[in-house]
């Protein structure tokens, strides 16, 4: 059997030399903005979106918006209120506890940049 084997390696006489690979020309890298990734995911983008375009929405109404669960949406509006992108306010109504949030001045400003960044990126997507 290894004969055999041997036999299949060999080079059939008369062969075509094997065409010269082609040489790899490397794409131009494209100069790319920094995204602000606190503002980037999709969690975060959305709290931020929404409330850009409302005054202020409670807990509930951006659960319902963004269609996420309780701890995820906590977890994410922590961390924009952190940043200070966002302000919380917590009170009772009717023994009730609320959550309402608003857009703070730094996170219509994060977000106007964001969406400048994106647009860039856009830009020169396209311009390829």
């Amino acid at each position: 059997m290894a004969r055999v084997l041997a036999q299949r390696r060999k080079p059939k006489t008369g062969a075509q030399p094997a065409a010269p690979a082609r040489e790899r020309i490397p794409a131009r890298a494209l100069q790319l903005p920094e995204l602000d990734r606190l503002i980037h995911e999709r969690i975060r983008l959305g709290i931020v979106s929404a409330l850009a375009t409302n005054a202020s929405l409670s807990f509930n109404d951006l659960k319902r918006i963004l269609k996420t669960t309780d701890g995820n949406l906590s977890v994410h509006a922590r961390k924009l209120e952190e940043a200070e992108y966002i302000s919380c306010l917590k009170y009772f109504e009717a023994r009730v506890p609320r959550t309402e949030y608003r857009l703070t001045a730094a996170g219509r400003r994060a977000l106007a940049h964001y969406l400048n960044q994106m647009e860039e990126w856009i830009r020169l997507t396209r311009d390829q």
